[in-house]
């Protein structure tokens, strides 16, 4: 069982600069590698494959990446299941999880996150709760995407360390986390990995 991420980005067309394609691939490498694991097609959509586990903490990470650019954002749509085996290639792969992030994607409408898991109950309380939750997320500005981008990659780091390598007072980190929905995001993963591999 593996998840296939099914993306794109929210604006691209209008802005001026290709900064968010480094962003986006270095986000992606981060979780895979390039080809065998994740691909940028049609200019600016993707896909990734990832272990279940990491692959809400992957959607949230890609979304930080992409709205460190003013403007932007990103549409993304998960989906659980087995594969057919990997070609070395992911456009090239099919299976379930593949089928399952295609529709989800397709089915995006008034969200920019989703899941597709096979469990019909699952769906309806993890897609609930990111429907929620992107109440929060959508409004990220750059400066709380660049703080929760950081506090992601370095987990084990305070905020007095996060605050140092941004050059911010603790204070300020204190209030970014806060309103990015950081903690509320640390327990909404690990809820959905516990739910996850439960099932």
């Amino acid at each position: 069982m593996i998840a296939i991420i099914t993306g794109d980005i929210v604006n691209s067309r209008e802005s001026d600069s290709l900064d968010w394609l480094d962003s986006l691939k270095r986000a992606l490498n981060r979780y895979g590698d390039h080809l065998k694991d994740w691909e940028v097609y049609r200019g600016d959509s993707f896909q990734l494959k990832t272990t279940i586990e990491k692959s809400l903490e992957a959607c949230f990470y890609i979304k930080a990446c992409i709205k460190e650019h003013n403007s932007l954002d990103v549409r993304m749509a998960i989906g659980i299941g087995k594969t057919n085996g990997s070609t070395g290639k992911i456009t090239e792969e099919q299976g379930e999880a593949f089928y399952r992030s295609g529709q989800c994607f397709e089915n995006l409408k008034a969200t920019n996150l989703a899941v597709e898991t096979g469990n019909k109950g699952y769906n309806t309380s993890l897609n609930l709760m990111l429907q929620l939750g992107a109440l929060t997320f959508d409004k990220w500005t750059s400066i709380d995407a660049v703080t929760l981008k950081i506090a992601l990659e370095h987990p084990d780091y305070t905020q007095k360390e996060i605050a140092k390598k941004l050059n911010k007072s603790a204070s300020t980190i204190s209030f970014t986390l806060q309103k990015t929905g950081y903690k509320e995001i640390l327990k909404l993963l690990a809820y959905y990995k516990g739910l996850i591999v439960k099932s």
